[in-house]
């Protein structure tokens, strides 16, 4: 009798990795998470340590099965996901050379900004679905080409956090069509490198990956990784995708009008597409799943880091003593924004504190409270705060359903959809019912699933429809919908009026 009972999904996140197990009808039955820090750097970069996050990776596996009581035996396959825009230098053995630049390093701002203005960049834009912004690992190639940075000249090869782990553990440099497509070096419509990215970032296509379908199976696990995590040496990885993908996917939301909204540390909306779809406005990324699904979506950098933002400078006593006795900062944080009506007494928040990829993909962008009177108390900035995320991400909703069309369906994972409060919001800022899955690692059950289908275990990616727990579904109040739809007309205009100020400041502390 087989006892390969068990899947796992193994997610490289922006702060942590995190493995889950699940049993084949989607259910958790153990998971963990081992964080790693951003190094010590300045304002501009955002750098972490490809050893810390390989070692990270490696003890989430093995304490999700010893927490869950699981033997590496038992485990059927697994599953990898990623978030995307990682970029590490390397030398010909996969040691690196550079630390990993995330998609929060702002480093090449201006190669970004000089790319997007020109001819070259709008093409290179509509073939690789990436819109010009410094989270592109095209745009700090550029960076690393024009500043001689010394990784840069002494690399073999550029990978991607997620390759860089199969490159060390099986010896493979494979990398999956949508974390490929997200370098802008990619082009979605034939699924290989494009030579004109390539040139422009002067480099070429012998330094990079071979690009596969998320169903690519790396075989071969090393044996210091299987002895460390406890998996067979035997047991079977399997590429998988972007976070973004496969959050939808482990979501359900995979069919036309079917739409998924995450918030993390930053946030993104996206739907999936039976074709690739760009236009010369660049509001929105296009990246390739399969060789017939692409994922179209706009991310943004201010996700919950603006409750963080929020929490660490308006702090109250009473919060961070309850901090200290264990009570969740942030239930008590949302508690006090509850106390406030919705619109905030008027009070409106631009929530660009990291600059803003979608959907302006301004890196000079910052935030703005808009409104402010002698009457506003500290739970109308916190829920203005928040209210200013889901104004963003309405409109990142508004220029991906001018390429996809209407959101028949909305769902919403990530971990944002812990908080009651914030899940009521979304529902009344986008005046529709939000669906929510029963556990919140849905990129991580979507990478268990390619997983399953690369070896045989379902027959489609649709079934895993079969296979979501849900919870339920959040519906809107009318009156607040109303409200929010009448301050969203003032939103929108905001960042269009205080652009020139954002840029003006910007030359100011150059």
């Amino acid at each position: 009798m087989d006892k390969k009972r068990y899947v796992i999904g193994l997610d490289l996140g922006t702060t942590s990795a995190k493995a889950v197990i699940f049993k084949k009808d989607g259910s958790v039955v153990s998971e963990a998470e081992q964080t790693y820090p951003f190094l010590d750097t300045d304002a501009a970069k955002a750098e972490q340590d490809p050893l810390a996050i390989e070692n990270a990776a490696i003890e989430a596996i093995r304490r999700s099965l010893v927490t869950g009581g699981i033997s590496g035996d038992e485990v059927l396959s697994v599953g990898l996901s990623s978030a995307m825009h990682s970029l590490i230098c390397v030398d010909e053995n996969n040691e690196p050379l550079s630390s990993v630049i995330t998609w929060a390093d702002r480093r090449s701002a201006e190669q970004a900004t000089r790319l997007k203005m020109s001819t070259e960049g709008t093409e290179i834009y509509q073939q690789s679905g990436t819109p010009i912004h410094p989270m592109s690992p095209l745009a700090k190639l550029i960076w690393m080409r024009e500043t001689a940075y010394g990784p840069y000249e002494r690399a073999s090869k550029f990978l991607s956090i997620k390759e860089f782990l199969t490159s060390r553990w099986f010896g493979v440099d494979a990398v999956d069509y949508s974390v490929a497509s997200a370098t802008g070096l990619f082009d979605i419509k034939e699924m290989t490198w494009n030579e004109q990215a390539l040139n422009v970032a002067g480099i070429d296509r012998s330094q990079l990956s071979t690009p596969v379908a998320p169903t690519y199976v790396f075989h071969g696990l090393d044996a210091r990784v299987s002895e460390r995590t406890g998996l067979r040496v035997d047991v079977p990885f399997v590429a998988g995708a972007s976070d973004g993908p496969l959050a939808n996917l482990g979501i359900g939301a995979i069919n036309p009008g079917e739409t998924a909204i995450t918030i993390g540390t930053s946030g993104a909306i996206r739907q999936m597409a039976n074709r690739p779809n760009t236009d010369e406005q660049q509001n929105v990324f296009c990246y390739g799943v399969t060789e017939d699904l692409w994922i179209l979506g706009g991310p943004t950098n201010n996700g919950a880091i603006v409750l963080q933002w929020l929490k660490d400078t308006l702090g109250e006593k009473e919060v961070e003593e309850a901090a200290k006795n264990g009570d969740d900062a942030f239930t008590l944080l949302t508690a006090r924004a509850e106390q406030a009506s919705p619109g905030s007494n008027g009070l409106l928040f631009l929530p660009y504190l990291n600059g803003e990829r979608a959907p302006h993909w301004d890196a000079n962008a910052r935030g703005s409270y808009i409104g402010l009177s002698m009457d506003h108390r500290k739970e109308h900035f916190l829920r203005a705060g928040m209210e200013g995320v889901m104004f963003n991400l309405y409109n990142i909703h508004e220029a991906v359903g001018r390429l996809v069309g209407e959101t028949t369906s909305l769902y919403a994972n990530g971990g944002f959809a812990r908080s009651p409060f914030w899940v009521q919001m979304l529902a009344d800022m986008f005046g529709q019912d939000v669906h929510l899955p029963s556990s919140h690692q849905s990129a991580a059950w979507g990478a268990a699933w390619f997983s399953m289908l690369a070896i045989g275990e379902v027959r489609d990616l649709a079934s895993i429809k079969e296979y979501i727990p849900m919870q339920g579904k959040v519906t809107p109040h009318a009156d607040t919908s109303a409200r929010y739809r009448e301050l969203y007309g003032v939103y929108r205009n905001i960042y269009e009026t205080l652009k020139p100020t954002f840029d003006a400041l910007q030359r100011v502390q150059q």
